[in-house]
């Protein structure tokens, strides 16, 4: 017989209690810049702009995303970022608690590919899943006119690099930003 520890069920209490206020908080959240609910920066991921004699650069804390599920774009005066990952959210009632040690290991090993797979896979059963989809945008003005045919875009370790190189006023117009 396994022994199950009292502290579980206040932990997996206050997992749910978390999730619940997050999905209130998407609902009812004050609007942000974007319009959205923004409940301790949920919707608006932060943003460092910077500025140099030759170019704007602007950094953009997206964790957690795919290079494929971010999308930039540069129209007249802003700079629009916005990224959208699936979500997933449940816990097995009846599974078995996973040793900590073992589930770091298990995390570890598997590659992205096959955690892809057992996500369609229907035989593969969790003991939980709390990864959370997410959608996030942010509009920044820009204080400069910039080059919007040099512009580019770097995703590396969670962070978005988008450098544009500055120009004169006379260029209209709106341009899409592929990211590397």
């Amino acid at each position: 017989m396994t022994r199950r520890d009292p502290f579980d069920e206040i932990d997996d209490l206050l997992d749910r209690m978390g999730r619940e206020f997050e999905e209130l908080g998407e609902t009812f959240g004050a609007p942000g810049p974007t319009g959205g609910p923004d409940l301790f920066g949920a919707r608006n991921p932060p943003v460092d702009v910077l500025e140099d004699d030759d170019a704007l650069t602007v950094l953009v804390d997206l964790p957690g995303f795919d290079d494929d599920d971010i999308d930039v774009e540069l129209r007249e005066d802003a700079l629009t970022v916005a990224a959208t990952r699936e979500e997933t959210s449940e816990a097995a009632s009846d599974a078995t608690p996973i040793d900590a040690a073992d589930e770091s290991a298990a995390d570890e090993s598997a590659a992205d590919d096959d955690a892809a797979a057992e996500r369609d896979d229907p035989t593969v059963r969790y003991h939980r899943r709390e990864r959370r989809g997410r959608s996030v945008s942010r509009t920044i003005r820009l204080p400069e006119p910039v080059e919007r045919a040099e512009a580019t875009a770097a995703y590396d370790d969670g962070v978005l690099t988008v450098t544009l190189p500055k120009r004169s006023a006379s260029d209209a117009g709106g341009r899409r930003i592929d990211v590397n």
